[in-house]
């Protein structure tokens, strides 16, 4: 049997559009997982708190185009960048109190905190690049 060549293929066209589309979450969620790592490692650094823009600016990014990865795996990474950011917020708003009580203390649950944050920020790098989505725990 041969094929018909005359007629545009309508999966090729479909097959195309969804690599495009995974492409362009993939471009979106690089640059976003970019700007977290600065943030995260700038945390890590004393002095290096110059993060809180750009931090701003990759979660509006990821609240913006969250809704374009609906359907796909990158929906579990936009959650995941999303959660960690809110998380990480609450953290530290919790333990603030601790640098007006006492310093060391503070210093170190603010360490810790953002240790974790860029544990959180290497895993859904890793993984994204990987092609695969996060888990979440049941």
């Amino acid at each position: 049997m041969t094929q018909d060549y005359s007629k545009p293929d309508q999966d090729s066209d479909l097959t195309r559009a969804t690599l495009q589309k995974l492409q362009s979450l993939n471009t979106i969620g690089t640059i976003s997982y970019i700007l977290h790592l600065i943030v995260a490692i700038g945390a890590l650094i004393p002095g290096g708190q110059f993060g809180p823009a750009l931090l701003i600016v990759a979660l509006v990014i990821d609240l913006v185009k969250r809704s374009e990865a609906e359907g796909t795996w990158h929906a579990s990474h936009f959650r995941w960048r999303i959660r960690t950011v809110i998380i990480a917020a609450l953290l530290y708003l919790v333990t603030a109190p601790l640098w007006l009580l006492f310093f060391i203390p503070g210093w170190i649950a603010w360490l810790v905190i953002s240790a974790w944050f860029l544990y959180r920020i290497v895993t859904g790098m890793v993984r994204m690049n990987k092609g695969l989505p996060m888990e979440f725990p049941a």
